[in-house]
């Protein structure tokens, strides 16, 4: 597993997931949830824009003033006007980006990718003036020529700044791709490189993973995803993708906080949290197939990658249904302080298949079922 030492995760719920279609985030739902993240111990929290709104310039001012541990970053155009709005509401880093694909050069700015370098080392100048970090990013990175894109990062490391950005701003990239970019890029800067992918094409957690192994340093995501048309990268799904691997590698995170983290951004956006979401879904950790059951009983690690005690979740083990194994009926039989044998059990496993072919079984029906052969 070829991944960095230490990566960071740039929390963007406060900017990307402010550009969801039914978020209106408020002055204290902001607050809250950046001592939220703060709390999961993410590295980075990215703010909207000053230049959004007053109000957005407010909560800037107050959410970097916190004293929290992760650094606060505020996301805005290659202008000075912004970087100055950045500067004087007291943003420890600025994540700027400057469109660089021939479509969004065309209906954004107009520029070509020279005069585009020119403004940005007019901004990044102005900002290296104040202890700030820096990110400069390609939006539409994945849509823009590879000698474009390389012509521009060389210019940005060559100012001094901590990182460049990768976006995936269409969603449109593919793992390899994303993989060869990221790969490609890093044999020319020495700066760090962060990446940010949107879910269109279903691929943001394997993108974001392919960048990871490629040698981006920072991953962007977002509670549940959210953010501007499908999203982007999931926090919870991406913890999920790294502690399939090895634990070890989300071990700084506070991970029994992520189910109030969704929780707490559906109910503020308006939607329910996905059935067979990562770690927090309802079913994340249900198990139902006989053979399953079985051996999920004898070894949770048979068929749980992830162990729910870890996220502060717990397994079910399904039993009113028809295919049910008399492992599950007897373990169930023991959470009831009822013992059976194995005749009973396989006796009681048999009678209750025949009665699902029926009619839709519930737990008590089971356990109706179970005391009857206790007797």
């Amino acid at each position: 597993m070829d991944l960095p030492e230490r990566f960071s995760l740039v929390e963007t719920t406060l900017r990307e997931g402010e550009q969801f279609a039914t978020a209106h985030f408020t002055s204290e739902q902001r607050l809250t949830i950046a001592r939220a993240l703060d709390a999961f111990g993410v590295e980075y929290i990215e703010l909207t824009s000053p230049a959004a709104s007053p109000q957005s310039a407010r909560d800037l001012a107050t959410i970097a003033g916190l004293g929290l541990k992760a650094r606060v970053l505020t996301h805005i155009r290659c202008h000075l006007d912004d970087a100055r709005l950045a500067v004087e509401h007291g943003a420890h880093g600025v994540n700027m980006l400057f469109a660089t694909s021939e479509q969004l050069r065309r209906a954004s700015h107009g520029r070509t990718i020279e005069e585009l370098i020119e403004q940005a080392q007019m901004v990044i100048n102005y900002v290296k003036q104040y202890d700030v970090e820096i990110r400069f990013s390609c939006e539409d990175t994945f849509r823009t020529p590879l000698d474009d894109l390389l012509k521009v990062y060389r210019a940005m490391d060559a100012l001094g700044i901590e990182r460049v950005g990768l976006a995936d701003t269409v969603g449109i990239a593919t793992p390899r791709q994303v993989y060869d970019v990221v790969r490609a890029v890093r044999e020319v800067v020495s700066c760090d490189i962060e990446f940010h992918g949107h879910d269109d094409g279903g691929c943001a957690i394997a993108n974001a993973y392919s960048a990871l192994e490629a040698g981006a340093t920072h991953i962007d995501v977002s509670v549940l995803g959210i953010g501007e048309r499908n999203g982007i990268a999931p926090l919870g799904g991406f913890i999920a993708r790294l502690a399939t691997l090895d634990e070890r590698l989300v071990a700084r995170y506070n991970l029994e906080l992520l189910s109030d983290l969704d929780q707490m951004i559906a109910d503020f956006v308006g939607v329910q949290i996905p059935f067979n979401n990562y770690i927090t879904g309802a079913t994340a950790f249900s198990h139902k197939a006989g053979m399953h059951t079985k051996a999920v009983l004898n070894d949770p690690r048979s068929y749980e990658v992830l162990d729910p005690a870890r996220f502060g979740r717990k397994r079910t083990v399904a039993v009113a249904h028809r295919l049910t194994g008399w492992h599950a009926i007897a373990e169930r039989a023991r959470e009831l302080g009822i013992v059976l044998s194995e005749a009973q059990a396989r006796a009681a496993a048999s009678r209750l298949k025949a009665l699902a072919d029926e009619r839709v079984l519930d737990a008590d029906d089971v356990d109706e079922l179970l005391f009857e052969y206790a007797e």
